[in-house]
């Protein structure tokens, strides 16, 4: 049991130690959720007054969008080390096969690097989630449980990002990432109530994966607490699993052919 943690956490350390020196390339990561919270969720916010918001009643606006941008965080962080970084890694650096001359095997590899997402995308969420409480946008102290959550995003989408990379050939492959993360960004619920769209997108966006932890998030912030809540949790832990074990199985197929 102790080496089933012992190496993914040799993998996960190297992460650490590699992004001592560049330090500097988290910064995006701060200062991007603040951007959208200050000329949305502020800026806007003062023009739209307040949303409704099921089960809980009228609130401002900025309160409503703040949690989308958490979640969007957790998001963001985990996917571009399950991406570019896992992909650089994977067919250039050659990092993956020189760790496969140690004790580690593919699935190892797998959860170290997963666990290294989870890390920068749930820093990513915290930090935010203080700038939330700071700025009195937290109605709610369930609120400390979307940290928790961030890490429930941050496995689902890195799962699933690992295994898509798995597959990718170049960096111009990277273009249907963006393909994918720019409609979920602009259509999970982040800016608009679910009521604002037509049924048959509504009932989309139910399904979508980041309305899962947007929907969470925000309902933690807000105080609306239920059973209900458990199937979205679901949901993302379901992903994030399947999502690793396709990469695990990738990488024994490209690493040990």
């Amino acid at each position: 049991m102790t080496g089933l943690l012992l190496r993914p956490g040799a993998v996960l350390g190297r992460n650490v130690m590699a992004y001592r020196r560049t330090w500097y390339v988290f910064l995006a990561g701060f200062v991007e959720p603040l951007l959208f919270l200050g000329s949305i969720g502020i800026g806007v916010g003062e023009l739209v007054g307040e949303v409704t918001v099921p089960g809980v009643g009228p609130v401002p606006y900025r309160e409503f969008v703040a949690p989308a941008l958490v979640a969007t965080a957790a998001m963001n962080g985990a996917v571009f080390d399950a991406t570019f970084s896992f992909f650089f890694k994977l067919k250039y650096a050659r990092t993956f096969s020189a760790m496969l001359a140690t004790p580690l095997s593919p699935a190892d590899i797998a959860v170290g690097e997963l666990a290294w997402c989870l890390v920068r995308g749930s820093t990513y969420s915290s930090v935010f989630l203080v700038t939330m409480w700071a700025l009195g946008l937290i109605a709610s102290p369930w609120a400390i449980l979307a940290l928790p959550v961030t890490v429930l995003i941050g496995i689902a989408f890195g799962g699933v990002a690992m295994a898509a990379t798995t597959w990718m050939r170049s960096f111009i492959d990277f273009d249907k990432v963006n393909l994918v993360l720019i409609p979920l960004f602009l259509f999970s619920a982040t800016f608009f109530p679910l009521a604002r769209y037509p049924d048959a997108v509504e009932g989309l966006v139910r399904v979508t994966p980041l309305y899962q932890g947007v929907h969470l998030v925000r309902s933690l912030c807000l105080g609306e607490v239920g059973p209900g809540l458990l199937v979205h949790a679901a949901y993302l832990l379901v992903m994030g699993a399947v999502g690793l074990r396709i990469a695990s199985r990738r990488l024994d197929r490209l690493l040990q052919p």
